[in-house]
């Protein structure tokens, strides 16, 4: 048996049925934990499973942010500062990383909250996710307006990377699945993966 659903069948959906269809049925996506501070000190953390690649010259990373009609303490720290951290995450903290989806007030960390580790790189003012093996440094470039939903594209250059000595090939290729990243699919669903090849450059 299969199901086949009309847009006019999705949009009749329970809301929060229809969203945990939508989020599910794009596929396994990034996902990664976006650490932010405010120009007072106060540090934030959350989850995003929106983060996707814009371009290499220069190196810029996107992710969706949902709409601001309510406080969006990564958003707002990251106009503040115009920084901010992606940070992979693997088995061993997921289930705090996912505990970062809760809302908590903004005099509250997600760090303290979820214990996991603020780290500071000099010269860099965005906290790190000590627990992380893959982590980013990100400089804000742009906000792209989405109007048909007010959700909004943050893209920033890359400005520091660390990993693991031995995910990094001789061409370049960094093997993420050695550095023990996981993927996601829904909003609270997440996957271990397991490489099948990796095949040469497509040519005619």
């Amino acid at each position: 048996m299969n199901t086949t659903l009309s847009n006019v069948q999705i949009m009749d959906m329970e809301q929060r049925k229809r969203a945990q269809l939508i989020n599910s049925i794009s596929g396994f996506r990034s996902v990664a934990l976006i650490g932010t501070i405010d120009t007072v000190g106060q540090t934030n953390l959350a989850i995003f499973n929106s983060i996707v690649h814009i371009g290499s010259n220069p190196p810029l990373l996107g992710f969706i942010m949902r709409p601001d009609s309510v406080e969006r303490h990564t958003l707002s720290n990251i106009m503040e500062t115009g920084h901010y951290t992606i940070n992979h995450i693997h088995q061993n903290m997921y289930e705090q990383a996912h505990q970062t989806s809760a809302r908590y007030p903004k005099t509250m960390s997600e760090f303290d909250a979820t214990q996991l580790t603020p780290l500071f790189q000099e010269g860099f003012v965005a906290p790190f996710v000590k627990e992380s093996h893959i982590q980013i440094g990100m400089e804000f470039k742009e906000r792209i307006p989405i109007s048909i939903n007010h959700t909004s594209m943050i893209i920033g250059e890359i400005k520091w990377i660390h990993f693991p000595d031995h995910c990094l090939s001789e061409d370049g290729f960094l093997d993420i699945e050695k550095a023990g990243s996981i993927t996601s699919t829904g909003q609270e669903s997440y996957h271990t993966t397991q490489l099948l090849q990796r095949l040469e450059y497509a040519k005619p």
